[in-house]
């Protein structure tokens, strides 16, 4: 099972709608910000505050470029 194949049973498993390609891309960038930002361990956490936060990946990686002092 490939990457997308997984996140598309995971997010039924979850009943939600799996991210489309423009979305992955966003997310995996934001990922690469807060890890090189930071540390390893801040990548997944920071997705996952964006979910519980409510904020869409694209102003969540704002956010995070602001923070990390590229934007």
């Amino acid at each position: 099972m490939d990457a997308k194949e997984w996140l598309a049973a995971y997010a039924d498993r979850l009943g939600a709608d799996a991210p489309d390609d423009e979305t992955t891309e966003l997310l995996l960038e934001l990922a690469g910000v807060a890890a090189h930002s930071s540390e390893r361990i801040a990548a997944p956490i920071t997705c996952w505050l964006i979910g519980v936060a409510g904020r869409s990946p694209a102003e969540a990686l704002a956010i995070a470029k602001e923070l990390a002092g590229e934007g």
